[in-house]
């Protein structure tokens, strides 16, 4: 585990008939992305009380990395479909590990 690595928690919300289309966008961002340099952790979530709701927990080596990951072009597809698929815009925030 990266000791000054950066974590970051990405909420994704789908309008009810998009759930599905949501889901396959997302998860055909995980493979490429788990490929890349510095990616530590990468998992899709999605809320079993609430199956609009999906997350990505991820944790890179560095902030390098990570700022690679944002512009990397799966990223930046992934991101142009999902758009019209969701409720509201994403919620991305990044965090440094403390402890």
């Amino acid at each position: 585990m990266a000791e000054n690595g950066e974590r970051v928690v990405a909420r994704f919300v789908a309008k009810p008939s998009s759930v599905e289309d949501v889901k396959r966008i997302l998860t055909d961002m995980i493979d490429p992305t788990r490929a890349e340099d510095g990616c530590i952790t990468y998992e899709l979530l999605q809320n079993s009380a609430d199956p609009t709701d999906f997350t990505f927990v991820e944790e890179w080596d560095s902030k390098a990395d990570l700022d690679r990951h944002a512009v990397s072009e799966h990223i930046k597809m992934g991101r142009e479909l999902v758009k019209e698929h969701l409720a509201r815009d994403s919620d991305v925030r990044v965090y440094t590990l403390i402890r």
